[in-house]
């Protein structure tokens, strides 16, 4: 029986732990892709106890205690710090095959030298280590940064936002990370959705601009993707419900408009020609400017009203949506490559059963600029686990490249998450090196090295420009 993931935890061939300790364990971190506070990154926060640090945001986490029957209280509530802890960790035991056992144990060992198991009995030790640990000089954020190796950090940002955090960190010179704004346009898209009105009032009121017009809002928005890429921005990030391409006059859209501009709700389909015509302006944008465009579909958010009113979005409520058009993905594709604007893109669908659609989807408009020039990305949020990554990457290997992937990204709100990454290169390592202990691929010491590099960071550092 093999020990409890010790330092061979997932490799379980000789190539495989040759692959993994000789080459990907070294890589630095491309996070291209994350939702971390620029502000803690430039205060260099310093956190109060390891409940802040773990359960603060963290709705992976969150869903776990739910699933235990842990009382809000203790996940969002007002409970003390470290009765919060206790009942996250009398629940994960019960955790077995998901994730984030895995994932907690992995940054409890990494990041604070725990290497027991979690549970109701050890919280207190657990919580007096790492609360201890954490008073520590390298344990701030910046610290946890250094440690995990992180050269680049793409946070998530919407076109309103100053970037006052990010232009403090560039002009630090006693931080080596980049810390690059990405650029997350959803509010403006959205409206269909609560609060939209209200958002293009203060996207008017940043840009100066009265924007009475689709035309008008687009120009907004340009001017708001000139500022982010005055300020680093390398790429952007869209969340859609689900795939789009209807494409509708602008009398129609002008016509929607309005009446969204006057409070009416507008329903999802004219919604949809709304939605197409500012993300291809978008896109269009963004092959200019030499961005990479990540489109996220696929998530049924909100759908606990009852929580949602309580607690408002992202808590952790979300959950893979309905099976969507793929032909609509294709077609936007389409218009966008017709008239060669299609800028770099990394396509993720929140539904598993879309790989092999993903896949092929690739090698239908892929391009000369860069290898791998359309992505497969990282298994996404309720993928993010050992089957989800396995079968996405040999979904990838059998219809496309897996040699030119660009690899993992968090996707989280915590500093701590970084150890997500060496989980992935572990599965990486085990999946080829399984190939290469079966035959299925040759023992060749230099190319095994190349693309195992490859996938855990140079490809990522090639395709964003870094």
């Amino acid at each position: 029986m093999k020990p409890f993931m010790d330092k061979d935890f997932l490799l379980s061939t000789e190539t495989a732990r040759k692959l993994y300790h000789l080459y990907a364990a070294g890589c630095p971190i491309i996070d291209y892709h994350c939702h971390v506070s620029p502000r803690e990154i430039y205060e260099d926060k310093r956190f109060a106890n390891i409940t802040e640090v773990w359960l603060g945001g963290d709705h992976y986490k969150w869903r776990i205690m739910r699933s235990n029957g842990v009382d809000e209280r203790y996940i969002t509530g007002d409970a003390p710090a470290r009765e919060k802890f206790q009942k996250f960790a009398e629940a994960l035991p019960r955790a077995i095959g998901n994730p984030m056992y895995h994932w907690c144990h992995l940054e409890l060992k990494n990041y604070f030298g725990y290497t027991g198991i979690l549970n109701g009995e050890t919280a207190e030790e657990v919580w007096q280590l790492c609360n201890a640990k954490l008073q520590e000089e390298g344990m701030t954020v910046r610290g946890l940064i250094r440690q995990s190796n992180v050269k680049f950090i793409g946070t998530t940002d919407d076109p309103i936002d100053s970037l006052e955090w990010h232009q403090k960190i560039a002009a630090d010179p006693t931080f080596d990370t980049v810390v690059a704004p990405s650029f997350r346009p959803d509010k403006a898209l959205n409206i269909d959705k609560a609060g939209w009105k209200d958002y293009i009032e203060k996207l008017s009121e940043v840009t100066g601009m009265e924007i009475d017009s689709i035309e008008k809002l687009k120009a907004a928005l340009t001017d708001r993707m000139h500022y982010f890429h005055a300020n680093g921005c390398k790429a952007s990030d869209h969340g859609l419900d689900r795939t789009i391409c209807r494409i509708d006059t602008e009398e129609e859209l002008n016509a929607v408009m309005q009446r969204a501009l006057r409070g009416e709700i507008i329903p999802a389909a004219e919604a949809e020609g709304f939605k197409t015509a500012l993300l291809l302006h978008c896109a269009k944008s963004y092959h200019e400017l030499g961005w990479v465009m990540q489109l996220h579909y696929n998530c049924l958010r909100n759908p606990n009203s009852r929580m949602f009113a309580k607690l408002g979005p992202d808590t952790g409520f979300d959950i893979i949506g309905p099976n969507n058009d793929c032909e609509k993905l294709a077609q936007f594709l389409d218009v966008l490559n017709s008239t060669d604007q299609l800028p770099r893109t990394v396509l993720y669908s929140l539904d598993g059963g879309d790989n092999a659609f993903l896949d092929t989807l690739l090698g239908a408009f892929q391009g000369t600029e860069v290898a791998g020039k359309l992505q497969h990305g990282s298994a996404w949020w309720f993928n993010d686990n050992k089957q989800g990554m396995i079968d996405q990457m040999v979904s990838l290997a059998n219809l496309s490249l897996l040699g030119n992937f660009v690899g993992m990204l968090t996707d989280s709100r915590s500093f701590l998450s970084y150890a997500r990454h060496e989980y992935f290169r572990r599965i990486l390592c085990e999946l080829i090196g399984n190939w290469v202990e079966n035959g299925e691929y040759p023992n060749d010491a230099g190319t095994l090295a190349t693309l195992v590099k490859d996938i855990c960071y140079y490809n990522a550092q090639r395709y964003f420009g870094l």
